[in-house]
């Protein structure tokens, strides 16, 4: 049997519609269990600084529909130091905290992966991400809530860009990964999708508008994710502009908002069965993993895997889209 007594919990990184939900699940999954569970504010800032508050079933009360996360979240130069991470250590063995589960994206899980191989304590990551760019998982908690948020916003763009003819380029985080950007555009109609993982020279873009402008349409929508090799939407719209001249350019960068607001159900879903899903993999003596959901079923993923391995876009999405914006 385990000799697990008390673990912490933790978001890290960039915040997501759904981490309450995950913090409320590890909460009561644990206390279910007879453990006592320890928050950690402000990610690994706090673990370093001792910054810490006991959790019981009433303080995730009234969180489920909240967006961002009560636990608060940081990046710590810090922590990315050995010398941090024993501090960190040391803070955790004080505190009698045996195990602990992180919630955050790739960067969160890389100082997890390292503190657990130089520090005899489990850490699980629970993957929080609006990207969904993780490895090993079909979906991250809050890229469901980001990508309706982004879809709401453009329906109502697209309303302004028919009345006065206008062509929009739409910029949406995805620095490094084109997956809520690609998803976004089949959801809302977009003319063009633009993704960090396919180079787009903007001579080949002038050429797709035309084409779609000989068919009468009234108006642009070009979703653009902030990575985009191009340079971003505001580089790309001056170099398509100049010879679209019958048509006003407009740029909108949707920004943060994408991050903030009530998670959907299906975030909320997610969020509660990995919450409950890491606490297991805890009591089963795992370590250094992530758990994640494949084809509607929770995994155990490695830490070594996951940040190792590169999730590809889905080719055939990338299909839909180009045939359905003729």
């Amino acid at each position: 049997m385990t000799k697990i007594k008390k673990i912490g919990v933790l978001t890290s990184g960039g915040d997501a519609p759904g981490m309450n939900a995950a913090i409320r699940a590890v909460t009561r999954k644990a206390i279910f269990h007879g453990l006592e569970v320890c928050g950690i504010r402000h990610g690994y800032d706090g673990m370093i600084n001792g910054n810490l508050k006991q959790l019981k079933s009433h303080s995730v009360s009234n969180i489920i529909q909240r967006g961002g996360t009560i636990l608060k979240t940081a990046r710590s130069k810090e922590f990315m130091t050995k010398a941090g991470r024993k501090k960190a250590y040391d803070q955790l063995k004080a505190n009698e905290i045996d195990a602990v589960v992180v919630i955050g994206g790739d960067g969160s899980f890389q100082g997890a992966r390292k503190m657990s191989e130089e520090f005899d304590i489990p850490f699980v990551g629970i993957p929080g991400t609006i990207d969904n760019d993780l490895y090993g998982t079909d979906y991250t908690i809050g890229y469901d809530t980001a990508l309706n948020t982004v879809v709401e916003a453009v329906d109502k763009i697209r309303d302004t860009a028919s009345s006065h003819n206008r062509l929009f380029f739409i910029e949406v985080m995805g620095r490094d990964a084109g997956f809520l950007a690609l998803r976004s555009g089949v959801a809302c109609g977009a003319e063009a999708v633009l993704i960090p993982e396919i180079e787009t020279h903007a001579d080949k873009l002038k050429s797709y508008l035309e084409e779609g402008f000989k068919r009468k349409k009234s108006s642009g929508i070009i979703i653009v994710a902030e990575g985009e090799k191009e340079g971003g939407a505001y580089e790309i719209s001056r170099k398509v502009a100049k010879d679209f001249s019958e048509y006003e350019v407009k740029v909108t960068i949707l920004g943060h908002i994408q991050r903030g607001g009530s998670p959907s159900a299906f975030d909320r879903v997610t969020a509660s069965t990995l919450g409950v899903a890491a606490v297991d993999a805890i009591l089963d003596d795992q370590k250094s993993i992530m758990v994640g959901i494949v084809n509607g079923k929770t995994v155990h993923v490695p830490f070594n895997k996951t940040l190792k391995n590169v999730k590809h876009i889905n080719s055939s999405l990338l299909e839909v889209s180009d045939i359905l914006s003729i």
